[in-house]
């Protein structure tokens, strides 16, 4: 993927993690970035166009895939964290996280696929989660390892356009989702520029920081279901 004139939308992009996608995007040499978010932000840059966009409104997202359709890159960034128990928590808070973690980035794969073949394939780049090889309780991350097949699937049918889809995996990273929990942090520009970077490089998986490298490597050592030394 040639970052250098793209056009690019990015989701969730008034996060942490969604503004550094923005900033290095144009940094980059993007020639326009639609900034999608459930709010408005003033971005102060004319390469920007703001989008509102909630992944999990079909109208919005149907008008995303308006308003873009002279994308190249799609960058599924939005998340949620969702409820801490699949057991005791409300079953539509479970469904919601995964409107917004699975099915949300999936609608906007196939909205904008076509206008990606127009543009002679171009990329999708999919943020994934180190606990998309971890279970842990609750809703969030069942529903990012679900995103995670989901990219290796997508890979599989966008291959034939000549698309390229990046699933980019990361520990806890220094945003705002992760304000409250006291734990160590990536900075959220060095997990972009290495998720950027494997994009560049046309990669199909991004282990973005040191944490996912350490998971990767160890699920490599898995035999019947136990890691073995």
């Amino acid at each position: 993927m040639d970052i250098n004139g793209s056009v690019a939308v990015v989701t969730g992009a008034s996060g942490g993690l969604g503004r550094e996608f923005v900033r290095q995007l144009l940094d980059r040499g993007a020639a326009k970035v639609y900034a999608g978010a459930r709010r408005e932000v003033d971005w102060d840059d004319a390469r920007v166009v703001p989008l509102l966009l909630d992944v999990t409104d079909e109208e919005q997202v149907r008008a995303a895939v308006d308003v873009a359709s002279d994308v190249t890159l799609l960058v599924n960034n939005a998340g949620a964290t969702g409820p801490r128990s699949l057991l005791e928590a409300p079953m539509d808070e479970i469904r919601a996280t995964f409107e917004t973690n699975v099915f949300g980035p999936l609608a906007l794969v196939r909205g904008f696929a076509p206008a990606l073949a127009k543009a002679g394939g171009g990329a999708v780049l999919d943020v994934h989660s180190v606990l998309s090889w971890l279970a842990t309780p609750g809703a969030y991350s069942p529903s990012k390892a679900a995103f995670w097949g989901l990219t290796n699937s997508v890979r599989l049918e966008l291959a034939g356009q000549g698309t390229q889809v990046l699933g980019a995996h990361l520990g806890y990273t220094d945003t705002p989702m992760t304000a409250a929990l006291d734990v160590a942090k990536g900075d959220p520009a060095d997990v972009v520029a290495r998720i950027l970077d494997d994009l560049a490089a046309g990669e199909d998986e991004s282990q973005a920081d040191e944490t996912a490298r350490t998971v990767r490597a160890a699920l490599s050592t898995l035999t019947t279901g136990r890691f073995t030394s």
